[in-house]
């Protein structure tokens, strides 16, 4: 049985505060980082069960070679079927790569803060989803966002200012999420203050994060599951 995860790190920090990468570990899988952000790639997809697609500066639609990269490495890897969870940054390359380049637009403003998400009809039956109840907590900040009218995506959660929350790319084992399921109380609170001023400049409060913050255990658990999906 595999159960080796491909971790494309996006970010300006090789691995973030949240720690995704002891979370996937604890679920028995075998992580393997690459700072794409700085242009780690593997030599190839082989043997890789999975891959994860981590948050980033940058948008997706930006000419920056790591991420032109990333785009053939997603398309690749779906060619493949092998198992992808894009998170952020990550929920909207796999977009571009996947539905096309015009599917990530920037937004007038930022959505940001604890959010009610509805969870609609596709979450049923769904590997990731399927734990879903008719409304999800979780932790959202972005500033650009992936459409919801495309005919491959199949829209699994909203919000009320962005239609495509979470995502489903046709019937492969393709995921991506807007938001940060991955985010607990406590890692909360030290990003939230060691961001203030870029959280405080999106127009968010913090003393409001932090009152309306959760666990969001819901959210995690399609964390937990593609772990179990890319351990198959």
């Amino acid at each position: 049985m595999g159960n080796r995860l491909l971790y494309l790190a996006n970010g300006a920090q090789r691995i973030s505060a949240a720690r995704l990468d002891e979370r996937f570990a604890s679920e028995g899988m075998e992580v393997d980082i690459h700072w794409a952000y700085r242009d780690e790639f593997p030599d190839s997809l082989d043997g890789y069960t999975g891959i994860f697609l981590s948050g980033s500066p940058h948008g997706a639609y930006e000419d920056i070679p790591f991420i032109l990269r990333e785009h053939d490495l997603v398309r690749e890897a779906a060619a493949r079927g092998i198992p992808m969870l894009g998170i952020c940054f990550g929920h909207q390359i796999l977009a571009s790569a996947l539905c096309g380049r015009d599917q990530v637009f920037r937004r007038d403003g930022c959505e940001v803060g604890f959010k009610w998400l509805d969870v609609h009809p596709a979450a049923s039956g769904d590997p990731l989803c399927r734990h879903l109840g008719a409304r999800m907590h979780m932790f959202v900040w972005h500033n650009d966002e992936v459409r919801a009218d495309h005919p491959d995506m199949r829209i699994i959660a909203s919000s009320d200012l962005c239609p495509n929350q979470i995502w489903r790319y046709r019937d492969m084992p393709v995921w991506g999420i807007q938001g940060h399921p991955e985010i607990t109380m406590v890692q909360a609170r030290a990003w939230f203050e060691s961001s203030r001023a870029r959280l405080e400049r999106d127009g968010a409060d913090l003393d409001e994060l932090m009152r309306t913050a959760s666990e969001a255990e819901d959210a995690k658990t399609m964390l937990r599951d593609f772990a179990q999906l890319c351990r198959q």
